[in-house]
């Protein structure tokens, strides 16, 4: 009595589960919608509680049996299913959602490269006039002593420590990244200190290698991996100020639901920079310590400046241009 109880109750689910895992064995996984994909886990879980009942009950072989067979056929699909998707969320966010946020918060990423670009500006002119000036933008530690054999060395890169200086160049620039993106807790001013302190660090130190005639070499060395670079710095800011803009200009929503609502968008530029500069460092690391031509070293600046430009400004848009057809 109790296990047909049982069986009247809770077939309805399994039914359900069945449904949805025949549909999935004839077109694969992506036939089934979001909320199917919820209905399919939930479902799962419950027929494997339901035989953990069935099995503490003693009930019949021919329940057991069935359960057991349902379930397993489930947790093929959910396990193996949720790493193919695993794969597949990542090349989404790599090919639609991280460039598609990128163009949806231009105009936040502009200011900071604003910002960045006077910064850098304002301590080039200044050190430019007169080399003493580095000091008030540069701390003491970050002026180098330029001479020839500074110059001869590749301006510090060593290539016999490539990978060891590639992982400390990530390690550095991602840390140097969270800063600039935390501070935007501070209502902003930190990561605005941290944008300015980057532009007149690079700015100055161009200004100084200027001085000595290094300076072409010395954009020709960044340039291979400072476009990227930079630009994941810039990014880093604008989600940082994406969070102080939450608080300090929540518009019409709360100041809660603003902060929620741009803490996921800063949240995916985040996750984009981290990417970013795992290639930028090894670049940095591998690449930027070959004494190659300067024409070379230009070259590559500049193609993966057109590479960046194009990720930014293409990826994703086919996509959504057709679901907004689709939806018309």
């Amino acid at each position: 009595m109790r296990e047909r109880r049982f069986i009247s109750h809770r077939e309805g689910g399994w039914e359900k589960l069945e449904t949805l895992l025949t549909r999935v064995d004839r077109g694969g996984i992506a036939v089934l919608e979001r909320d199917e994909l919820c209905d399919l886990a939930v479902l799962y879980r419950a027929a494997t509680a339901d035989l953990a009942a069935a099995r503490s009950r003693g009930y019949g072989d021919d329940v057991r049996d069935y359960l057991n067979r349902l379930t397993a056929r489930a947790y093929a699909i959910v396990y193996a299913g949720s790493a193919r998707n695993g794969w597949s969320r990542i090349a989404t966010f790599v090919r639609e959602t991280f460039p598609r946020e990128i163009r949806a918060s231009a105009g936040i990423i502009t200011a900071t490269a604003a910002l960045f670009i006077a910064a850098w500006i304002v301590a080039y002119v200044f050190v430019a006039q007169r080399p003493t000036n580095a000091y008030a933008f540069l701390p003491d530690g970050a002026i180098p002593t330029i001479t020839k054999s500074l110059h001869d060395s590749n301006f510090g890169f060593d290539r016999s420590y490539a990978p060891a200086m590639s992982s400390m160049i990530i390690t550095n620039n991602i840390k140097v990244a969270m800063l600039a993106f935390a501070g935007g807790m501070t209502l902003g001013i930190l990561t605005i200190w941290e944008i300015l302190n980057n532009g007149l660090m690079v700015g100055g130190l161009g200004a100084l290698f200027a001085s000595k005639g290094f300076g072409t070499d010395f954009w020709a060395t960044i340039a291979p991996h400072g476009v990227i670079e930079l630009t994941s710095i810039q990014i880093a800011g604008a989600a940082g100020l994406l969070l102080a803009q939450a608080i300090v200009a929540p518009g019409r929503l709360r100041r809660g639901d603003a902060l929620k609502a741009n803490a996921r968008r800063a949240g995916v530029l985040m996750i984009g920079v981290a990417g970013l500069l795992v290639v930028a460092g090894t670049i940095e690391g591998f690449i930027t310590p070959q004494r190659t031509s300067e024409a070379l070293r230009f070259g590559i600046g500049a193609l993966t400046a057109v590479g960046l430009t194009a990720y930014f400004g293409l990826c994703g848009r086919a996509k959504a241009t057709s679901r907004t057809t689709e939806a018309r």
